[in-house]
């Protein structure tokens, strides 16, 4: 219920046989597709024929069994589930990126957003590259693009691609013969790789996807590493691994990854949990039963409950077959939808001193209502907990916060928000308790910048954006 938009999800086939790989890349992107709902693409490689399909909207509705059928059988696949934090939602700016040259042909599919975007786009575009997206993973495309025509292997075009790439992106890429799945020097965003009891390999974005295709998880891929799959077996190249810090998306584990996902080793699961424990001990007060907003805050809100002693309740129950709020064009739309998919059970709230446990406030616009659909249901009090601390600065590595003027903890004091909310007490989880989420991990950090405004890498001067507006396609 937050009005965060999430990330991309990618996934990757590779087998060394023909099989069904459009239906496996098919069931990874369904587990994946909490991380984008905006538009979805799947190619597949059958002996280096690349057949693909994208389109705008969920994964259940753009791949009917008519465009499942379509795709064929082959030994490899790369799929995609998107929200673009650049780039408009359409059709051209649907991912996997597949793309045509003289060496052969390679279909890329990113998670994240490049810091230098701008400015290798300008230069690409001086040099008579013509974009057919807004987003930047066309780029992307374009710069391993151009080192491939000068490179022995596709790996080694990926491997000096990256040195000129700043940023978040974890990438998926398919050859005619080969997979390769990539990171970040820093790992701002999840990427790990599995196998299944046939011997097939998968790669996604988080655990979840390879549970869903039945493939057992082997590792994380590391930061800055290059993961080569291929008729040869596994290889990897580790020129660009520990050039920087670690720095993983801390907001993965709030709200981003699934609970049931597994990153860097730590269960999302339990780090929400901890949030929500650490909020009963930093923001205390008497009540009569916690409740979480679903889906992401329930996690919070039971860790919440337990550390206090305070009951955990059911106070909403969420209509399923709408999609999230923040899809809605306008924000009257978004504030009805609110009412559509969340009804309060009465029986919970009733004349109780309720705490109210999200994952996030951002804007404040939907907190503010959900905070009137408890009074309305008679709830007594009610004591909001945010289980992120509170949002003050940009964002610039993939999460849509990329201005300032919206963020109410930067329009507001904290003392006053509880006001504007309409709640009784606020409370936000202390950005130094951030640790204690995924406790303390030889050679493993996160990136909590949109909390405390410092940036492991430069930012963007230029090409800035503001997402909160609707967006008007370009014609």
């Amino acid at each position: 219920m937050s009005s965060l938009r999430e990330e991309c999800g990618v996934f990757g086939v590779y087998g060394k046989k023909t099989q069904n790989v459009a239906s496996t890349t098919y069931y990874g992107l369904f587990a994946l597709q909490h991380r984008g709902q905006e538009s979805c693409g799947i190619v597949v490689n059958d002996d280096g024929v690349f057949n693909y399909y994208k389109d705008t909207g969920l994964v259940n509705d753009v791949f009917t069994p008519t465009a499942l059928e379509s795709l064929g059988e082959g030994q490899i696949a790369v799929g995609h589930v998107r929200y673009g934090t650049t780039g408009h939602n359409d059709r051209l700016n649907s991912q996997p990126i597949v793309v045509n040259h003289h060496k052969g042909r390679m279909a890329l599919a990113h998670n994240g957003n490049l810091v230098n975007s701008f400015e290798l786009r300008h230069d690409l575009e001086m040099e008579g590259s013509i974009f057919h997206t807004t987003s930047d993973t066309e780029v992307i495309s374009y710069i391993i693009t151009k080192e491939r025509i000068h490179s022995d292997s596709i790996e080694e075009a990926v491997n000096k691609a990256m040195n000129k790439l700043k940023g978040a992106y974890s990438l998926v890429i398919m050859s005619p013969s080969k997979l390769i799945a990539a990171r970040d020097e820093f790992g701002f965003r999840p990427l790990c790789y599995g196998q299944k009891d046939d011997g097939t390999y998968i790669v996604a974005s988080e655990t979840c996807a390879l549970d869903s295709v039945g493939a057992s998880y082997i590792r994380d891929i590391e930061p800055g590493e290059i993961v080569i799959f291929d008729s040869e077996g596994i290889r990897t190249i580790e020129d660009h691994c520990n050039k920087k810090p670690h720095k993983i998306c801390i907001f993965e584990y709030l709200y981003f990854a699934r609970p049931d996902s597994i990153i860097e080793g730590k269960g999302v699961h339990n780090a929400r949990l901890r949030a929500g424990a650490c909020l009963a001990m930093e923001h205390p007060v008497q009540a009569d039963v916690v409740i979480g907003v679903p889906d992401s805050g329930l996690d919070a809100a039971i860790g919440y409950s337990r550390q206090s002693g305070i009951p955990y309740g059911i106070g909403f129950i969420k209509n399923k077959y709408i999609g999230r709020t923040f899809i809605a064009p306008g924000q009257k739309d978004r504030e009805d939808k609110v009412r559509i998919k969340l009804n309060v059970l009465s029986d919970t709230v009733k004349d109780k001193r309720v705490v109210l446990v999200d994952d996030s406030i951002v804007r404040g616009t939907t907190c503010a209502r959900i905070v009137k659909l408890l009074r309305d249901a008679g709830a007594k009090e009610v004591h909001m907990r945010s289980s992120a601390p509170a949002f003050t600065n940009p964002c610039f590595y993939g999460t849509d916060i990329d201005s300032k003027e919206n963020l109410i903890a930067c329009q507001h004091p904290l003392e006053e928000i509880a006001g504007v909310i309409g709640a009784d007490s606020m409370g936000y989880l202390d950005i130094n308790h951030l640790n204690m989420l995924i406790g303390s991990q030889p050679g493993v950090g996160y990136c909590d910048s949109c909390f405390s405004g410092t940036y492991p890498t430069e930012t963007p001067t230029e090409g800035e954006k503001n997402r909160f507006e609707k967006k008007i396609s370009e014609k």
